[in-house]
């Protein structure tokens, strides 16, 4: 064999052989990575199902035990139907200690329903679930059961989709338990086709097993195990072969080709220079792209050696930028998740979250439009890039249906594209490329990618992913609001409760006294309460409670807050407000209350007055807790004074009190039981 023949043969084999070794591993590495990352996004899937499917039984559980709290019947019935009305239930379900329904909503879904604190059972048949369900007892004052409440939510389309939006993943709701009914008993988010398959493969599958279609789809079942009665199957698709498969191909292909040239070459060149070639493609394979070839003359040898050169150069630029944007976008990454776990200020999630698609698109300009709870537009609440509107958020408002942004907002699905002006409204912003995409309750609009001529479905795909973030951080703001909102007011008469009371005095005298204004106080009490309670039952002493309340906001001013401090005593702030202005309201709360008794039932109504203790910042206390002092010892005087009347605290002087119509007393009565 000639010495070309065995310089061919060796080179040959030493470099294909490894690349070919090493393009068989990565790609079998690559194929598993790719596995495993589906294996785990399956189990954030079904965490993020579960999470999903708890919140909303937690929910239902509420309206349930609101219903419940509610009795009578009559006053159920009406929290049943405002809770539907409202959205937060699809139906709710009246049954009496006997289990004989009392009281259905209309428009009920049909059974089965699944019940989310209920035990798995035998399935009855192919038929699907048709709405989920949370049971309550409703019991009497001796803790014994007279009937319960049943809240339901349907399971339809929307819902199946929620839960993908929610969990990233395909969600085939089955048709029954067993995971064995025809696939058009199903509800699912996939296609047709894939969704047959998806039930015939999640037929055989127990506990976490992980099945495969035949278009290589991951398969799950979720469900159903008590917390989460659903049997529910979530499928991803197998990952496409991504820029890797092509760059090992094409490394593959260089590879060859280089042997092959340096096989040709080899036998025309000196021992030198191939040693040299041998020495960097060894320092190459190692990782060290800043290895050069010494170029000794211009000869084939030569030129092999500055290819080799600029393939380095530019492999090393390449790795180099790729690190850097990996890193820059880890950054990001890492001060949105910060964003998002450790904050509930929705501005500053929505600003980091646009910030960070911008930086991942390109993207020279972006909004995050949400929509306005009156309905019909949506109104701009982060900015950047956008002049007009970038110090005034607010005056972007794009009615659903008009312009680039209406059209998605009223289709639901995203768009991409050259802007186009006729297709614009006269009130949305100008660009050259845009891409929006929709999410739950708002739009996430990006204008004029940088270097690019437009936005391709990468950036989509992209956008998708921060869009479905800010759906969640919308939705966890306002879950947060709602709680902490229910924490601080009284549920039977949705006032403030007593613990917002004492911040609500303490921020409203330090104002007052910043600014060198006045802050009155009313106590206010219901006279003889007790025996209303004691006469008519508990049941009329709360719609007495609730009336009256109803009739203080009715009075009182847009900036004075009421509370209510337990039992039937009551406080009103008056922000900026004398004792005149203070003793006005007292006069006119007792005349509305004293005039128009309160109507419990058809067949039964209470008559009711109110007392009133008056007192002001600072003339009767320096402080919240001496103000509200001193108007609780004004409504004792009020009480001590034959009640339905009102009182203003003790001052250095007497001071002239009023009845009802404006009769006049002075204050000198010592403290003493309310007794009502």
């Amino acid at each position: 064999m000639t010495l070309r023949a065995r310089l061919t043969a060796a080179f040959l084999a030493v470099v294909l052989g490894p690349v070919l070794l090493g393009a068989i591993f990565v790609g079998t590495t690559v194929t598993a990575v790719n596995r495993s990352r589906a294996l785990e996004r399956l189990d954030l899937a079904a965490t993020a199902v579960r999470t999903s499917i708890g919140a909303l039984c937690e929910q239902l559980r509420i309206v349930a035990e609101n219903v419940a709290l509610a009795a009578p019947l009559d006053s159920q019935v009406t929290v049943a139907r405002r809770a539907v009305s409202a959205g937060h239930a699809s139906a709710v379900h009246v049954a009496d200690a006997a289990g004989l329904p009392v009281f259905t909503t209309p428009e009920a879904p049909p059974s089965p329903w699944a019940d989310c604190a209920g035990q798995v059972t035998a399935w009855a048949g192919p038929s699907r679930y048709a709405a989920l369900s949370v049971r309550v007892e409703v019991e009497d004052e001796a803790g014994l059961a007279v009937g319960a409440v049943t809240v339901a939510r349907t399971l339809d389309d929307a819902f199946v989709r929620r839960l993908a939006d929610a969990s990233g993943a395909g969600v085939t709701l089955l048709g029954g338990a067993d995971g064995r009914e025809p696939a058009d008993l199903a509800l699912s988010t996939v296609d047709s086709d894939a969704t047959a398959a998806v039930v015939t493969a999640a037929g055989p599958l127990v506990g976490q097993q992980v099945g495969q279609t035949k278009d290589a789809r991951y398969v799950r079942r979720d469900g159903p195990v008590p917390g989460q009665p659903l049997p529910l199957v979530l499928s991803l698709p197998h990952p496409a072969p991504g820029p890797l498969y092509l760059l090992l191909l094409a490394i593959v292909g260089l590879a060859a080709l280089a042997a092959v040239a340096g096989a040709w070459w080899l036998a025309r060149s000196t021992t030198k220079p191939l040693a040299d070639l041998a020495h960097a493609v060894d320092l190459v394979a190692g990782g060290d792209l800043a290895t050069r070839v010494p170029v000794r003359n211009r000869d084939e040898v030569g030129r092999l050696a500055e290819a080799f050169n600029r393939m380095t150069r530019e492999t090393q630029a390449y790795v180099q930028a790729l690190t850097a944007s990996r890193d820059q976008l880890r950054g990001h990454v890492a001060v949105l998740g910060d964003t998002l776990s450790g904050t509930h200020d929705l501005d500053r999630i929505l600003r980091v979250l646009l910030r960070t698609a911008l930086a991942a698109t390109g993207a020279r300009a972006g909004a995050v439009l949400l929509e306005d709870p009156a309905g019909g537009a949506y109104v701009g609440h982060c900015i950047e890039g956008l002049t007009r509107w970038r110090d005034e958020p607010g005056a972007l408002r794009v009615a659903v249906g008009a312009g680039l942004l209406g059209q998605v907002a009223a289709a639901g699905e995203a768009r991409r594209g050259v802007v186009s002006p006729e297709d614009l409204s006269p009130d949305e912003p100008r660009g050259s490329t845009y891409v929006i995409v929709p999410f739950s309750g708002g739009l996430l609009a990006l204008y004029d990618r940088l270097g690019q001529d437009e936005f391709d479905d990468s950036d989509l795909v992209t956008l998708r992913t921060f869009a479905s973030q800010a759906a969640v951080a919308v939705d966890n703001v306002r879950v947060h609001e709602e709680a902490q909102r229910l924490s601080l007011t009284d549920p039977l008469t949705g006032l403030w409760n007593y613990r917002y009371l004492r911040e609500s005095v303490r921020r409203e005298v330090e104002r007052a006294h910043r600014f060198g204004r006045t802050l009155s106080v009313l106590a206010l009490d219901l006279d003889r309460f007790k025996e209303v309670n004691d006469s008519y039952g508990h049941g009329a002493g709360d719609a007495v409670l609730a009336e009256f309340a109803r009739r203080i906001r009715a009075e009182i001013r847009e900036v004075d807050l009421a509370f209510r401090q337990g039992g039937e005593e009551f406080v009103a702030l008056l922000p900026e407000t004398d004792a005149d202005g203070a003793v006005v309201l007292a006069q006119r709360l007792g005349a509305v209350v004293r005039a128009t008794p309160i109507t419990v039932s058809p067949d039964l109504v209470v008559p009711v007055t109110v007392s009133i203790g008056i007192a002001v910042f600072p003339d009767h206390g320096g402080a919240g807790p001496q103000v509200l002092q001193a108007a609780d010892d004004a409504l004792y005087a009020a009480k001590a004074a034959g009640r339905d009347t009102y009182r203003v605290a003790l001052t250095p002087s007497p001071v002239a009190v009023g009845r009802g119509g404006g009769e006049s007393l002075t204050l000198h009565a010592p403290r003493q039981s309310r007794g009502g």
